[in-house]
Parts: C-alpha cells; structure tokens; sequence
C-alpha cells in the first residue's frame, strides 16, 4: 500500500491529462484534415478539372504535425513526473539541478506558447474552412438544386479558383456532377473539418491546461 502511495503521489495529473488531450485532438486533427484535405482536392479536381500539385506537401505536414506534437507531449509529460512530488527532490537535489530543472521547464513553456499561437491561428483558418464548406452544403439543399433543375453557382466564391478562371467554369450544373458535388464531397469534407475544428479546440485546452500546471513547477 506504502509503495502504491508513493507512485501516486509522483503521478502529474495535470500534465497526463493535458497529455492524453493533446494526443487525441493531434489523431483526431491530422486524421481529419488528411481526409478534409484529400476530399477536396478530388473535388477540385474531379468537379473543377484543376489539378492541386501542393496537395501531398500539405498531407506530409499533417503527418509531421502529428510526429512532433507526440514527441512534444511526451518530453512535457517526462518533465511533469520529474518535477513532481518527492522525484523532485530526487533529480533536483543540487542547485545545478534546481537551475537546469527551472531552465527546461521556462524553454517548454515558451514552446507551448508559441504552439498555443499556431494552433488559435489553425482554428481561425478551418472556421473559415468549414463556414465555406457549410455554405457550400446549404446551396446543396435548395428544393431546386437538390431535384437537379438549377446548378450550383460558385462565382461568388472565385477566390477558391485560380486567377483567369471562366464564370461559366465556376458553375456546376448536370445531375452527376452536382451529386458527385454535394454527396461525394462537399457532405464527407464539411464532416471532416467540423471533427478537425473541434479536435483544434481540444489541442488548444490542453496546451492551456499544461501551461496553467508549468506555472505552479
């Protein structure tokens, strides 16, 4: 029971928690956006006929997010378990310790600043994303698009296209482009930026919840 004590008592809470949401809204963002992503690129390209060559850099990065973020969260974790309970006055004992101990906790909370900004600034960028892929749904559910008597007008959004692109190539018109349009693509990508905005969220929560636990090491 002694020894059971012991442990618990060296246990980070506050970082394993903040540990075990970072990891899950990092699966759940980058398996998201790595579909989201995919999703619309073969809209652009099925729908549209343009071709996205910067699409397999974007999907690489998602996979590097993910790489880091994990390290990240376990060199975090492993600095909460050094600087808790009696492991502290274990490890920290000297006052090199103490001064090496302070100095990597100061260069991880810089770090999960910098990371909190990055990560507000990606949940800004795919509420934009899915409001546009959300209008993009709601222009799929007017009674006469849905019974394929009108086409889907995207002039509005001509910023989503290249510079040069004809009105008439904005448009989507013919039942199975505009289901292939709406069923295939804009349905499943609206899903899949939702899920990786709220995994976002989850990222950010946990990056504050590991701030707020670094601040009182």
């Amino acid at each position: 029971m002694g020894c059971c004590e012991k442990c618990m008592t060296r246990i980070p809470y506050a970082t394993l928690i903040a540990t075990i949401m970072c990891a899950l809204g990092v699966v759940i963002f980058c398996g998201t956006m790595y579909r989201g992503a995919t999703l619309a690129v073969l809209m652009f390209s099925e729908i549209f006929n343009m071709q996205l060559f910067w699409v397999d850099a974007v999907k690489m990065t998602f996979v590097l997010i993910g790489a880091c973020m994990g390290a990240l969260g376990l060199m975090i974790l492993m600095v909460g378990f050094l600087a808790t309970g009696a492991t502290r006055h274990k490890v920290y004992r000297g006052w090199g310790s103490r001064v090496s101990g302070r100095l990597s906790c100061a260069i991880f909370l810089c770090i999960t600043y910098v990371l909190q900004i990055a990560w507000i600034l990606m949940f800004c960028f795919l509420v934009l994303v899915t409001f546009v892929f959300t209008i993009f749904w709601k222009m799929c559910e007017n009674p006469r698009v849905s019974t394929y008597q009108d086409s889907i007008d995207l002039t509005q959004f001509y910023f989503l296209f290249p510079e040069g692109t004809r009105q008439e190539h904005m448009k989507v018109s013919g039942e199975s482009s505009v289901r292939a349009f709406c069923i295939d693509y804009v349905e499943k990508a609206e899903l899949m930026f939702v899920l990786a905005t709220a995994a976002s969220v989850l990222v950010i929560l946990s990056l504050v919840s590991d701030l707020s636990s670094k601040s009182l090491l």
